[in-house]
């Protein structure tokens, strides 16, 4: 090309030899253009390359799906026998490989056809990560040895969590207590390789109540398929207010059985009621001082609700017993059930739903006489307080617009003279709640969105409600004088509305409380209430 532009400016016309031509000067700033052929060859060549290589990808990728999508079709049509032959684990640097295989062995060695096979793998991965002890599992199906055809070798590779399994902190209220409390807890997980988790809490209320635990619980133990859980506690509670009473509990408690729907757990507790006040009424001051409680307790679960704070659809029943005075006939002897059911209705416009449930309970001593005995106080059942009834599923307990341990039996306290009171008739000692052996309590709750796009993206909703229950005395001969009419003539209820702010620690509800029903002495008033509850 430069050969072939220097011969054109020697036979142009009229050249000036002061002043190249333009093709000179064309080729004089520009490389020689024979070399810039050559490269664009050889890239030229490349690219073909290249192209061809990629169409070769191309057709090698698409004859795998092909015989991918042949093996799905061949094990969707067919079942194709198979057998593990191995079961190889890897990454389990702390926990025991005994563990592993004792939760997933004997259901991936049932498999009998790879359709089989993939979902025992499925069911495994599952039960491994029920553990809380890794942070991912994964199983992988491999060619079994030559020798052993029809056989495949399970893969399970896990990466293992580690040890510490977080702090929790929060502010909440439960059913049995009389206030709110701040709790703490922490959780120590596979310290000893065997699924092991370790959690220590400690909650202090405002009521000076606290309450200390340390526990653990494994996956199995030997050739127990199921968990097993124990906890030592230490609890002081203070009912003077309500009930003339301090509570101081030590003990120790075992979890049996743990499945989707069964639960057994037996309680050592050493209970101890003491009244510094000196004003317990009779009922009371007869049950101060220690007792042994040695416990059975079974509960019989289904919940199949879509949510356990905002349910709305679905329903949940529960069932609860316990016997006191096993294995020791100076102890606490009683039998206790309590039954709860739940039902959630979606109404399709706002998300609202109705949610509506029922509970009942009772308490009766045990031994000869039984019937002319007391039952314990502290394990009667008491209506009133601050806990919402959709977080209170399987108790009896909740009624809202009443007062902590505010309704049903009491008894006037011990009249104690004081100098300090000029006329002794002026004041009122009080009186003491001292429970029932029989009571029901109900609700119906209509929970709905607020029209404000801010609360709709935040969970804030409101609802309105109505809750009614009754309790009656049974025990030391009270029976006699029980009657379902009357029972049922004495129902204390209330209804109101509210404004419910979810949040991560707790379940905050902010409601109107209008009083229906109250008999005397009961601790009920119209006005706002605020609860706090536990959303887990």
């Amino acid at each position: 090309m430069a050969i072939a532009a220097d011969s054109t400016a020697e036979h142009a016309p009229n050249p000036v030899p002061s002043e190249p031509s333009e093709e000179s000067r064309g080729s004089t700033d520009q490389p020689d253009q024979g070399e810039s052929n050559e490269v664009d060859f050889e890239e030229e060549e490349e690219e073909e390359e290249e192209e061809d290589g990629d169409a070769e990808e191309l057709d090698g990728l698409a004859a795998e799906a092909e015989r991918m999508r042949a093996v799905v079709q061949r094990l969707y049509a067919d079942p194709v026998g198979i057998r593990v032959h191995d079961i190889i684990i890897e990454g389990n640097f702390k926990t025991r490989a005994a563990l592993i295989e004792a939760e997933v062995a004997d259901l991936l060695r049932s498999a009998e056809t790879v359709q089989d096979l993939v979902r025992a793998s499925g069911l495994a991965n599952a039960r491994l990560r029920g553990l809380q002890v890794f942070d991912s599992v994964s199983i992988t199906l491999d060619a079994g040895p030559p020798e052993f055809p029809g056989t495949t070798n399970v893969l399970i590779e896990v990466v293992e969590a580690g040890t510490f399994g977080g702090f929790s902190f929060g502010y909440f209220s439960k059913p049995e207590a009389r206030s709110g409390a701040l709790e703490g807890s922490l959780k120590l997980r596979n310290l000893f390789g065997y699924g092991d988790i370790w959690d220590a809490s400690a909650a202090y209320g405002w009521d000076q109540s606290s309450e200390i635990g340390v526990g653990v619980s494994l996956p199995r133990l030997k050739s127990i398929p199921t968990p097993l859980t124990a906890r030592a506690s230490i609890l002081c509670q203070d009912w003077l207010d309500f009930s003339s009473y301090k509570e101081r509990l030590l003990g120790l408690s075992f979890g049996l059985l743990s499945t989707r729907h069964h639960d057994l757990s037996y309680n050592l507790t050493g209970r101890t009621l003491s009244d510094p006040s000196q004003m317990a009424s009779k009922s009371i001051r007869r049950q101060l001082g220690h007792n042994l409680l040695s416990a059975l307790r079974y509960t019989y679960k289904i919940d199949q609700r879509d949510s356990e704070i905002r349910p709305t659809k679905g329903y949940a029943f529960v069932s609860t017993s316990q016997v006191g005075g096993l294995w020791d006939r100076r102890g606490l002897r009683f039998f206790r059930q309590e039954l709860d059911v739940r039902g959630a209705v979606p109404f399709g416009f706002y998300n609202a739903a109705l949610n509506f449930g029922i509970a009942a309970g009772v308490i009766l001593p045990l031994g000869r006489g039984f019937m002319e005995s007391s039952s314990p106080v502290p394990d009667r059942f008491y209506l009133g307080g601050r806990s919402s009834p959709l977080c209170s599923l399987g108790r009896v307990s909740s009624l809202l617009g009443f007062g902590t341990r505010g309704v049903g039996p009491s008894e006037s306290r011990r009249f104690v003279p004081s100098g300090s009171v000029t006329d002794d008739s002026a004041a009122s000692p009080g009186r003491d709640y001292i429970g029932g052996d029989l009571a029901v309590s109900a609700f119906a709750d209509l929970s709905f969105d607020l029209p404000i796009k801010l609360f709709k993206d935040t969970g804030i909703h409101g609802h309105a409600f109505l809750s009614a229950g009754n309790l009656a005395k049974l025990s030391e001969g009270e029976y006699k004088n029980f009657s379902f009419p009357e029972f049922g003539r004495t129902f204390r209820s209330s209804a109101g509305i509210g404004i419910i702010l979810p949040t991560n620690l707790f379940r905050l509800e902010i409601n109107y409380c209008y009083i229906l029903k109250k008999c005397e002495h009961d601790c009920g008033k119209t006005g706002i209430q605020f609860s706090f509850s536990s959303p887990f």
